[in-house]
């Protein structure tokens, strides 16, 4: 899935003056990536929708400090970040364990049998994934999944390029050796 190239025209101005529907356009056109992204880092369905939600609500209340309309998939992207990085740390404080929520298969996606070992394949991925500390996930998803630049990841998850960098190759590194390690079994 990608994200709407930051160059496109948003209503990013309207929606700084308020306009309903300004706000309309800009939910229809991020609610998507959003989800998946908050959903591969926090992997609880309700959770995803409620920080999705969080996120615009942010996103409408500090408005005002976006400081170039243009980069406003950034800046929403990483309210978003910052908005699981919070229910993670929560998390870690209380112990609570998430439960993993059985996705119900779309007929449409082929025969049974080929959805079933697409399904185990994606599952079996994204356990692999999961092992990856959560700032390696994040990065992953984010340039892979979403196509931010290296620079649009730093302002994510405000760190430096430099570190992005970092965790973009260990988590790259850490990735194909558990995946490999998979393989051996």
């Amino acid at each position: 899935m990608q994200v709407v190239a930051e160059r496109e025209q948003l209503p990013v101005l309207q929606a700084r003056a308020g306009e309903p529907a300004a706000w309309d356009t800009l939910f229809r056109r991020y609610q998507l990536p959003l989800y998946v992204y908050v959903f591969e880092l926090v992997h609880d369905e309700q959770a995803s929708l409620d920080l999705v939600q969080e996120t615009f609500i942010a996103a409408v209340r500090h408005i005002g400090g976006l400081r170039e309309d243009g980069r406003f998939g950034s800046w929403l992207f990483g309210i978003a970040h910052q908005k699981c990085i919070q229910r993670w740390r929560k998390q870690n404080r209380e112990e609570v364990s998430l439960d993993e929520i059985p996705e119900s298969p779309d007929e449409s996606e082929g025969a049974p049998d080929d959805l079933l070992i697409r399904q185990e394949q994606e599952a079996g991925f994204m356990q692999v994934l999961n092992q990856l500390p959560l700032p390696q996930r994040a990065v992953l998803l984010l340039y892979f999944v979403e196509n931010f630049s290296i620079e649009e990841i730093a302002r994510i998850t405000n760190t430096p390029p430099g570190t992005v960098k970092s965790r973009l190759f260990y988590a790259k590194r850490a990735l194909r050796k558990l995946i490999q390690g998979n393989d051996d079994k």
